[in-house]
């Protein structure tokens, strides 16, 4: 159960971090900031673990993860431009 809220604070700080370095207005809730954080961590995951730059199974930097959140918000924008 700890894990679960782990991730869901760590998701919520990464997305508003991400959504904070991005310029531009992006406008989502709260529940919606957290999840950009949680899936930015998961795409930063994937493409570290693919690039070989994390083992199976360890977790994404900060850094990475954030990275990750700014990657889906522009591809957010792209998406809700149309």
């Amino acid at each position: 159960m700890m894990q679960i809220i782990s991730i869901i604070v760590v998701g919520f700080i990464v997305g508003l971090l991400a959504r904070a370095l991005k310029p531009g207005n992006d406008k989502l809730g709260l529940l919606m900031t957290t999840v950009l954080g949680i899936a930015g961590s998961a795409v930063a995951n994937f493409a570290g673990s693919a690039l070989g730059l994390y083992r199976p199974g360890e977790a994404a930097g900060w850094i990475a993860s954030i990275l990750g959140g700014i990657l889906l918000l522009f591809v957010y924008g792209m998406i809700a431009k149309k």
